[in-house]
């Protein structure tokens, strides 16, 4: 392959922090979330959203607690004005989120966005530009001069229609990781200067990562670098928009609000122009495995996820973090083992805390958050099928049917159930392996319960059986409630049986005696 026709980051831009404070920073707060879906993220789709499917995304977006949207890119189609229209003649906004509207920097397509937002209570108005060098050479054909031109005849545009406080402002930077360092803080501090950035009113520095260049520690520091230099930071929302070229995406957002940055733009399960937006769901559940509360309501995540799926048409993968149909699921042997023994021990640990399972610390193996805390049942915790072990099996027996093996038992109900899953070669669900259980281990040939009646104990049972020259001994008999299980041995041979109901002693130690007569 030919690698050398690539240029490594360094040569491409250069990036003055050398005494970072990032590595020693923790996430302890959530930062603003800023979700693109129905703008950045409908301009990926080969089907874009309509005003239906847009309006049920933007509805559960203010459902799941998201406080600034960016709701679409008025000027670029019929549909996105449509929509920012339907939005205020309906009284959608909730009197607490704030729509986002977003334009480039030209007077006929700014004088649009802002005829969009006519009538509408609050809003802000997103301004961005292509700034680095390749962009400018071979996309805008200016130099640095011409682009703050550009820009800074813009902002004036912005202003002047702008009314009141009813208008906030926002600008990106676009192809900022790649754009060199101390022209991006020129254009900023323009702006902020221009807009008469305050505290009270800040204006929304938007930074993106809008193609992956180089290892999340790298935008950290360029967004360290702007955070240390900017001559209003007060006044300043440093925001993030980072993309997942390199796969990067989630670890990009993180370095980077380590970095100083307060605000997180991105889509939900990560839809995106070529590898897609940060994903704000894993970013929002990542803070929650961590304590700390991400500020958004999660808590049906399935519900979520098939919102989305049907707006965006595109599917959510099943190993996706969090929300994939798989990401909870155990199939291999140790893994499932880990997992009983760690759902038993939470389940003793809540009562003693004398707390429900729900408000009980969590620590249990393979699960970094409690499936249920996102709506997730545990019936998909742990599945069956040749790869899986004992401890899978008897977990759901016991939590699916009742049946509690005895811990001798269950490595022989494993060897059948793993002969059965390599015969067939697929998953076998809780039903199948009761059905498996039941075929196995309720044997009534060919001694049949029927000719031993009389017998109303064990010790009767095997008095009985002696009479019949069969010689059996109990190894274990355990019994749960109304379900009994034995191990025999008769002769050489050793086998288990079970029953279930009344007298189920009895008839388990003669269902083991079957097995091992056959």
């Amino acid at each position: 392959m030919p690698y050398h026709r690539y240029r490594p980051f360094h040569e491409r831009v250069r990036v003055p922090v050398t005494d970072r404070s990032w590595p020693s920073a923790r996430l302890e707060r959530a930062p603003l979330w800023a979700p693109v879906d129905l703008r950045d993220g409908n301009q990926a789709l080969a089907e874009p959203m309509d005003t239906p499917r847009k309006r049920r995304f933007f509805d559960l977006l203010t459902a799941t607690g998201f406080k600034e949207i960016e709701v679409g890119y008025p000027s670029a189609s019929r549909t996105d004005f449509d929509f920012v229209r339907h939005l205020t003649a309906s009284g959608a906004v909730p009197d607490d989120v704030t729509p986002v509207v977003f334009t480039p920097a030209r007077p006929e397509l700014i004088d649009r966005t802002f005829e969009a937002i006519e009538g509408m209570p609050r809003a802000v108005v997103h301004l961005y530009i292509a700034t680095s060098p390749v962009w400018r050479e071979t996309v805008l054909g200016r130099d640095r001069a011409g682009i703050r031109r550009t820009v800074r005849h813009a902002a004036e545009r912005m202003a002047r229609r702008a009314r009141g406080d009813a208008v906030r402002f926002q600008f990106s930077p676009e192809t900022f990781n790649l754009t060199e360092p101390d022209f991006v803080l020129e254009l900023c501090d323009d702006l902020t200067r221009l807009w008469d950035a305050s505290p009270d009113r800040p204006v929304t520095l938007n930074l993106p990562a809008t193609v992956e260049i180089a290892t999340p520690n790298v935008y950290a520091d360029q967004i360290e670098y702007v955070h240390r230099n900017l001559a209003r930071r007060d006044a300043v929302i440093l925001s993030v928009h980072p993309h997942n070229d390199r796969g990067t995406g989630v670890a990009c957002a993180e370095l980077a609000v380590l970095a100083g940055a307060q605000r997180v733009e991105g889509c939900l399960f990560g839809n995106g122009e070529r590898t897609g937006n940060v994903d704000l769901v894993t970013l929002a559940l990542n803070l929650y495995a961590q304590g700390v509360d991400p500020m958004i309501d999660l808590s049906d995540l399935d519900a979520v996820r098939d919102a989305v799926v049907e707006c965006n048409r595109l599917p959510v993968h099943p190993r996706h973090p969090y929300a994939g149909e798989l990401v909870h699921t155990a199939f291999s042997g140790t893994h499932q083992d880990a997992i009983g023994k760690g759902l038993a021990r939470h389940a003793r640990n809540a009562a003693e805390l004398g707390v429900p399972e729900a408000e009980a610390p969590w620590s249990v193996p393979y699960l970094p958050i409690d499936p249920a805390d996102v709506g997730r049942s545990y019936e998909a915790v742990i599945r069956v099928n040749s790869q899986s072990g004992k401890g899978g099996v008897a977990y759901l027996l016991r939590t699916r049917h009742g049946l509690d093996l005895p811990a001798r038992m269950r490595p022989d109900f494993s060897r059948v159930v793993q002969e059965a899953a390599d015969d067939d070669g697929r998953e076998l669900t809780a039903s199948a392996l009761y059905a498996l259980f039941r075929d196995t281990y309720l044997a009534e040939e060919p001694l049949k319960p029927s000719e031993f009646e009389d017998a109303g104990t064990v010790p009767e049972l095997l008095a009985a059986l002696a009479g019949r020259g069969v010689d059996a001994e109990v190894v274990e008999l355990a019994e749960d409630g109304t379900d009994a299980f034995a191990e025999c041995r008769v002769g050489a041979a050793v086998a288990w049986g079970a029953a279930e109901g009344a007298g189920a002693a009895v008839r388990a130690v003669l269902a083991a005696v079957n097995r091992a007569c056959r």
